[in-house]
Formats: structure tokens, C-alpha cells, sequence
């Protein structure tokens, strides 16, 4: 079978990043090719992480023996909510558009939204090719950016997103299926696209890899964090691991550390790990905490390590509809260690999987008080933390590993594509809505 699978964004498997995690797409290839599959993933040479380009022009090369990355050339950008981030997705998909019609026509398409530009270029391309196209739902663009500006300038801003939310109910309602990484998001892309749900929209949760990295690599890693202090000595240490920007707030992390230091409590340490435009302020306010380490961005071997040298997982969530509807890759990372994921806020997706399956607890969004109470409660009872260690791992196993969550989307696509060729042959109706 020939898949092609799109997505910007995510790190790649080039040789100079190896130490790089892989995330879905990644994973999902690496699954199609261990089944015997031909796999193209579609994406940008430009790198989100380090704001850098790979390449100065557009540039394929493979991946093992079965899979090729296509990287399209764009323009880049410095910050994440930028006119100069639309101009870079509109010409990747641009590109995509120009250069897929000359390509060898694939069985399965699985394209990542967003981008809603990769979006609806993926979906016009399945139906005038006569190709399956999955729409996997993995944030909600543009919805999302409404809420970036003031409450008087939301119908404004509604108003000038109202030609990409046209691509957007279009791709949703053109596409072959729609996935999503959780049932409220998979009922999002339906309900955008004006559609019933068929045995074929499905939703697939973020998995990830939990395999040890190479003994070398975790030697390099052990003897990092024994330099910085952060050593196998069983201190009860709250990480966080991500980016530092304008999404995730550990303003109320260093107000909770601020807090227990000023109270006498050395009980807890803080790892945040991570870059981004907001990492030089956070360092500023945490200057004169000794409980708070900020040691950059770290790499997979690194955050192997660090994992199993915490005591929990920090994941502060803003108090968004997106965010509620989702469970992201850093609880999921967090549980692959069997390590209990502490998140905000208090409602939502996530919460709701932490408190029923036993695997974490949650504070209300905003409150360093909060957070600070409930650390300290759980830095007093270890059997409370061993037992949530305990569910996180089993959870993971079952519902989680990447073994089992990208198996289950290879195997999906497989059945698809297979259904789609004999609904061909056999000049039955499949395909979904009205051509983009």
C-alpha cells in the first residue's frame, strides 16, 4: 500500500536530530513501514522547534527503506500566532498542491489538522484523484484564535478568520473520515463538516514510545543530571517538560514554589525544562528560588532520565475549550513513566481521565496557592504517589503505548483503503459531502 501522511510541525528523523522524540506522524510512519507499507510524509523544511530551516529549497530524502519525507520549502517565522506563520502554512500547501498531481497516486491519505491550509488542499486532492482521505483532528483552528483577542474584537476577528473557517467546515465535510486524538475532538471535526458519524470516524489518542534509549545515551543523560543536582535520591521533584511560551503558564509553578519556600518547606523541587519567549522572564522570576531549576531544552535520552528521577508531572493547562476537549502529548509522555500527572484545571478531558482512572490530580488554573497545597500533600503520603504512580503506568499500557495506538491507525487505514478500492470497483458511493 502507498500512504502518503502530512503534517508541519513535528520533529523529523534526520541524522542531526537524532536525539529527537518522534511524535504521532512519526510513529504512525514508522507502523506502516514494520507492515510493509510505502509511506510519504508531506511537510515543511522549516524546523517549529528552533525556528530554522533544514534546507534552502525544497528536499526529499529517505527514511529507512520504505519511507520518503518531502520537505516543501516556505518562509518560516519567528513567533507562533503571526501573519508570517499563515503565509508560511498557505505556501506548503500551495507547493503540496502544485507538486502531488505529479506524484504516483497513493491508496490512503491521512493529512493533520491543522493545518487548515494542508487541510483542504489534502481533502480537493483525495476527491479529484479518487483518493481516501483522513482528516485527523489534533487542535481547533481556527477557533482558537477568536480567543486571542479582547471580548470587543472578537466579532472582528470572526469576520476576518470567516475565509479560513470556509476551508475548514469544507475539509471536514469533504474529507473521506475524520479521526481525532479524543472523542470530543473527533465529534468537533464532525459536527464542522455537518456530517453523521460512520464506522469509519474513529479517534486514536496520542501514543508514545516508551523504550529505553540507547545505555550510552542514558549514561550521558545520568551523569547531566547528577551535575545539576538532580540526582536518584528519592527528593519529591515536580518536571515540567515543554515549551515556554504563551500557552502553557508556570506563572502559578514559581508562585507555588515561591509560596512553600517562603513557608520553610524545602520538600519540593521544581525541574521546568523547555525554551521559548517566555523562558528569560520565568528564569527572572524564579531567580532567587533554590527549589527552581530551569536546565534548557533537554533531549529524549535526558528526559528518559529525568522522568524516573520525579515525582510527579507538571501540566498546567490554560482553562480553554481546546484544551479541555484534548489530552496532550506531555500527560501522555508523563504516564509512559508511570509518573502521576498533576494538571489544571480542574475540569475537562484530561481531569476527568486523571481523577476516574486514579493516575493524577488537578488544582484550579491560576492558583500557585493551590498547587502548592496540593504538592505539599502529596510530598506527605508516598503511598499515595506510589499507588498513582502505579495506574499511570497501567493506563499507559493499555490505552496509550505506541505499539498499540499506531498498530490500531495502521490496521485503520489498511481496512479503509481496502473498503475505498472495492466501493470503486463495484461503483458504490463513499465518499463524503461535496467536492472542496
Amino acid at each position: 500500500m502507498n500512504v502518503w501522511l502530512i503534517k508541519t510541525g513535528e520533529p523529523l528523523p534526520l541524522a542531526a536530530r537524532k536525539q529527537d522524540r518522534l511524535h504521532r506522524t512519526g510513529l504512525l510512519a514508522e507502523a506502516l513501514a514494520a507492515r510493509g507499507h510505502r509511506v510519504t510524509w508531506w511537510t515543511s523544511t522549516f524546523d517549529h522547534y528552533s525556528r530554522t530551516h533544514f534546507h534552502g529549497e525544497d528536499a526529499d530524502f529517505r527514511w529507512g527503506d520504505r519511507v520518503t519525507i518531502r520537505m516543501l520549502h516556505g518562509c518560516g517565522y519567528r513567533r507562533n500566532v503571526s501573519l508570517r506563520r499563515m503565509r508560511e502554512h498557505r505556501l506548503i500547501a500551495a507547493k503540496f498542491a502544485s507538486r502531488a498531481r505529479g506524484e504516483e497516486r497513493p491508496d490512503v491519505i491521512l493529512c493533520a489538522y491543522p493545518t487548515i491550509e494542508f487541510g483542504f488542499e489534502a481533502v480537493r486532492y483525495g476527491r479529484e484523484a479518487g483518493v481516501p482521505v483522513v482528516l485527523d483532528i489534533r487542535d481547533l483552528h481556527p477557533d482558537i484564535f477568536v480567543e486571542l483577542f479582547p471580548r470587543w474584537g472578537r466579532p472582528l476577528a470572526a469576520l476576518l478568520l470567516r475565509p479560513a473557517w470556509k476551508k475548514s467546515e469544507q475539509a471536514c465535510a469533504g474529507a473521506t473520515a475524520i479521526s481525532g486524538v479524543t472523542r470530543a475532538l473527533l465529534e468537533w471535526g464532525l459536527k464542522r463538516g455537518e456530517r453523521e458519524g460512520t464506522e469509519w470516524d474513529r479517534w486514536f489518542p496520542f501514543g508514545y514510545r516508551a523504550k529505553a534509549p540507547e545505555a550510552v545515551s542514558l549514561e550521558e543523560a545520568a551523569r547531566f543530571w547528577d551535575g545539576l543536582g538532580v540526582r536518584d535520591d528519592g527528593a519529591f521533584r515536580a518536571c515540567f517538560i515543554g515549551t515556554m511560551g504563551r500557552t502553557l503558564d508556570l506563572e502559578p509553578v514559581i508562585g507555588a514554589a515561591a509560596r512553600l519556600e517562603g513557608e520553610g518547606q524545602p520538600r519540593v523541587h521544581f525541574v521546568l525544562c523547555g525554551d521559548g519567549e517566555h523562558l528569560a522572564r520565568y528564569r527572572e522570576m524564579a531567580r532567587n528560588l533554590r527549589s527552581v531549576l530551569f536546565p534548557g531544552r533537554i533531549h529524549a535520552a535526558q528526559i528518559f532520565v529525568l522522568l524516573r528521577r520525579s515525582s510527579v508531572g507538571l501540566d498546567p493547562l490554560p482553562d480553554r475549550f481546546d484544551f479541555l476537549a484534548s489530552i496532550n502529548n506531555k500527560a501522555i509522555e508523563y504516564l509512559s513513566a508511570g509518573l502521576p500527572v498533576v494538571s489544571c484545571p480542574t475540569r475537562g478531558v484530561l481531569h476527568e481521565l486523571l481523577v476516574g482512572e486514579g493516575c493524577g490530580t488537578s488544582w484550579e488554573a491560576g492558583s500557585g496557592a493551590g498547587l502548592a497545597r496540593l504538592l505539599v500533600g502529596l510530598s506527605r503520603d508516598p503511598d499515595a504517589v506510589r499507588r498513582m504512580a502505579a495506574r499511570a503506568r497501567g493506563i499507559f499500557d493499555e490505552r496509550y503505548a505506541a505499539e498499540v495506538v499506531y498498530g490500531d491507525m495502521a490496521a485503520h487505514l489498511e481496512r479503509l483503503a481496502e473498503s475505498f478500492a472495492r466501493a470503486g470497483k463495484e461503483g458504490a458511493p463513499f465518499v463524503h459531502g461535496a467536492p472542496c
